[in-house]
């Protein structure tokens, strides 16, 4: 089920796209810690809260990246402008136009979560932009 989910929130066109932007990791100087986890699967566990507006603590964990992790990534996603590179995107880039909307959805989530974050949380520990002006319908990815 796990990878089900990655490949339909991270479909194959969006993943060759994205992956060459996505900024490494450097090894920790005192050592320690896990392994990097799967990059795939950390963006789509980030996609998936971006597009459903959900909490960070509120991630389910089949995508087999923890809460911290996931929102690790965004955060350092968020400022390296991963986001800001993808909005040079064009429909042809994805080989069609529903890859290219949910690819704008995504990205605009994440300018409105990254915004909100420095406008700071509500009291529900949700972003208060997360989902303005979006209908559930509007946040599908292509099938």
């Amino acid at each position: 089920m796990a990878d089900d989910l990655v490949e339909r929130l991270v479909p194959p066109g969006l993943w060759t796209l994205v992956q060459p932007r996505i900024p490494g990791w450097e090894a920790r100087k005192q050592g320690g810690g896990t392994g990097p986890r799967d990059d795939r699967a950390s963006l789509a566990a980030v996609v998936f809260v971006l597009v459903t507006g959900c909490a960070w603590r509120h991630l389910p964990p089949v995508f087999g990246v923890s809460k911290a992790t996931a929102h690790r990534r965004f955060r350092h996603w968020t400022s390296a402008g991963l986001w800001t590179s993808l909005t040079d995107v064009a429909p042809s880039d994805l080989g069609g136009d529903r890859e290219f909307e949910w690819l704008r959805t995504i990205v605009g989530a994440a300018v409105r979560r990254a915004a909100a974050v420095d406008d700071g949380p509500d009291r529900s520990g949700t972003s208060p932009t997360a989902t303005a002006g979006r209908g559930p319908e509007e946040r599908q990815p292509p099938r």
